[in-house]
């Protein structure tokens, strides 16, 4: 058996090995009591959730994860899937299940076994790199929990509403990118001086100069999401993952989880990541320039960069995902997979608000009471 991914357009002879493949790699059934095998973040390889069986992945331990070149890309654009559906049979129980598109891996709501489908679809790339699940769900709810107990300004009845036993696994697309760049630019740079005055006191006087140079700088993992579908914003916040960790990609690490597959290409991640790339790289010059010419302050900087040695790799990334509503809003929770760090969207209580304002006011004015003696403001004036 090869761990090399199929190619499509196969023969039907190739499908049948690539069903063969899939049904041995990620529907093992357990050899104690026959139940469906399912990845286990805890100890690394698969488990049986009935009887507790444990079985070992098989990997050749000195594999590392590939930089693939960028121009090496075969397939570049994104991907409307739009709301196609597609027909995948159970290789355990024969029954037919329809699934989005956008699914690289779920379950047969059949009979219960994994359904880890081909790694790429049709005039798309495979996944060369996953992060495996580290945290369980168990400690996704303890993560959550504990995140919950601090949102002071979440009514009672919502955090009661946010069960933290509905979490599901969820493996998303993710382009991360890898450059040298070389940038060239032009900047004033500032020198503070203090400028003492006739009345005794100082002020603060700047001398500009004008500054040009270069400035080179390797780029490292800068990731893009390869889907529309999930909020931006909650998913930066439970960022970072451990890029070192990564592993080359198989399928037995999706097994039990639900996984998508990317929609926006790696042509129309890459002006994404050179938007990550040049706010960095602004804070990056500027600090450059001051430390060169021992400034305070840099002002107008442009820069403009050249780009080589481009590399990509499509990861599969790991969270679980929960979400409830309340008063017909759908809240949505997220918990990195890999680090357990959670994210997410709470109602707000006005109330709670309000109560949290007045006590701060309170304080202030205690505070102020107590440093001035009283408020000598609203007495009479002293002369």
């Amino acid at each position: 058996m090869t761990d090399k991914p199929l190619e499509f357009g196969m023969t039907e002879t190739g499908e049948e090995i690539l069903a063969e493949r899939t049904k041995k790699e990620t529907d093992e059934k357990c050899p104690q009591c026959g139940a469906v095998l399912d990845f286990d973040p805890g100890s690394g390889g698969l488990v049986c959730a009935y009887c507790g069986y444990k079985g070992v992945i098989l990997v050749d331990e000195n594999a590392v994860v590939q930089e693939l070149a960028f121009e090496s890309a075969e397939y570049r654009e994104s991907i409307d899937w739009g709301t196609e559906k597609k027909q995948i049979i159970c290789q355990s129980c024969g029954a037919a299940s329809i699934y989005d598109q956008l699914a690289i891996a779920n379950e047969c709501p059949f009979c219960g076994s994994n359904q880890v489908m081909q790694e790429r679809g049709v005039d798309s790339l495979a996944p060369n790199a996953v992060a495996p699940f580290e945290i369980s769900v168990e400690k996704a709810a303890e993560h959550f929990s504990f995140w919950l107990k601090r949102q002071i300004f979440a009514p009672s009845k919502a955090k009661r509403q946010a069960k933290a036993d509905r979490f599901k696994g969820v493996y998303l697309p993710f382009w991360t990118f890898d450059a040298n760049t070389y940038s060239t630019y032009q900047a004033r740079y500032g020198r503070d001086r203090r400028v003492r005055q006739k009345d005794g006191s100082y002020r603060t006087e700047t001398d500009w100069y004008s500054t040009s140079g270069s400035y080179d700088y390797f780029i490292d993992d800068v990731t893009v999401m390869g889907s529309t579908r999930h909020d931006p914003r909650n998913l930066k916040r439970i960022e970072p993952y451990d890029f070192q960790r990564l592993k080359p990609y198989r399928p037995e690490y999706l097994a039990g989880f639900v996984s998508e597959r990317y929609s926006v290409g790696i042509d129309d991640a890459w002006p994404q990541a050179k938007d990550q790339i040049a706010n960095f790289l602004d804070g990056q010059i500027s600090q450059h320039i001051r430390n060169v010419n021992r400034a305070d302050r840099v002002s107008g900087l442009r820069f403009s960069t050249n780009y080589s040695d481009r590399t990509y790799k499509y990861t599969l990334l790991p969270l679980w995902m929960s979400s409830f509503s309340y008063k017909d809003k759908i809240h949505e929770f997220l918990v990195n997979g890999q680090t357990g760090k959670v994210s997410g969207s709470v109602p707000i209580s006005i109330i709670r608000v309000i109560i949290a304002v007045l006590l701060v006011l309170a304080i202030v004015l205690a505070v102020l009471y107590v440093a001035n003696d009283g408020f000598p403001f609203l007495s009479t004036a002293r002369y």
